[in-house]
C-alpha cells in the first residue's frame, strides 16, 4: 500500500492513535489492548508524529521515538507508522483525509484521551474530524465529569453512542462518538523525560 501503510482490507475496522510517542511506554501499549477489545478494531495504528502542533519544544527524531514504539508495542494486530511524515501533513484532519484517499473503504476510528477531549475544539478543523470519523475517548475513571464538559462533549452530545455500544461504534455514519472507562497506568511521556529516562 502506498506510503508503507500497513496491510489492510476495504470494509477492515482501523483505530487510530496518533501522538508524538514521546517516547512510547506501557501506557500506550495498555490503552491500545483496550481500545482493540472495546471498539471492535481489526487493527490499530500508531501514528507517529513529526511533531505537535500544540506543543513548543520538538520531541526526539522521528527514527529513535518508531524504534521505541515497537520495542514497546508487541502486538499482531497494532502496526507503527510514520505516514504523517511520508505525506507531509501537520494536523489530525490532513492527515485523515490523506489516509482515506490511500485507503478507501477502510472504516476508520480516532482515539483519543478524555484529556485530549477537553482540548478538542482548539484542533485545526476539529468539527470536520468528529463529523467525518468516528471518536472513540479512552478515559480514567474519574475523568468523566471534566469531559463530559468539553465544548466538543457538549456541541456533539446528540452523536454520543452509550459505553455498551462501543463496539458498533465503526458501523454507523459520523458524527458519533463513544466514551469508555478504561483503567490507566499512571505513566506518562512527560514525566519519563522529566527523569531522564528517555533522548
Amino acid at each position: 500500500m502506498k506510503h508503507g501503510l500497513p496491510y489492510v482490507r476495504a470494509g477492515q475496522v482501523v483505530g487510530l492513535l496518533g501522538g508524538s510517542f514521546d517516547p512510547a511506554h506501557e501506557g500506550h501499549a495498555h490503552i491500545s489492548r483496550e481500545a482493540l477489545k472495546r471498539f471492535g478494531l481489526d487493527q490499530l495504528w500508531w501514528l507517529v508524529s513529526p511533531g505537535n502542533p500544540l506543543k513548543e519544544r520538538g520531541p526526539a527524531p522521528l527514527e529513535q521515538r518508531m524504534a521505541r514504539a515497537r520495542a514497546v508495542m508487541d502486538h499482531p494486530r497494532v502496526k507503527i507508522s510514520d505516514f504523517e511524515a511520508q505525506v507531509g501533513t501537520h494536523y489530525t484532519a490532513e492527515t485523515l483525509q490523506a489516509l482515506m484517499q490511500a485507503a478507501p473503504g477502510v472504516r476508520f476510528v480516532w482515539l483519543m484521551g478524555a484529556d485530549n477531549l477537553q482540548q478538542f475544539d482548539q484542533w485545526q478543523d476539529w468539527q470536520w474530524i468528529i463529523e467525518n470519523v468516528p471518536v472513540g475517548v479512552l478515559a480514567r475513571p474519574g475523568q468523566r465529569i471534566a469531559a463530559r464538559h468539553a465544548k466538543a462533549a457538549d456541541i456533539y452530545r446528540f452523536a454520543r453512542l452509550r459505553g455498551r455500544e462501543a463496539q458498533v461504534l465503526a458501523q454507523g455514519e459520523a458524527p458519533r462518538w463513544c466514551f469508555v472507562n478504561v483503567p490507566m497506568l499512571d505513566i506518562s511521556s512527560t514525566a519519563i523525560r522529566a527523569r531522564g529516562g528517555w533522548g
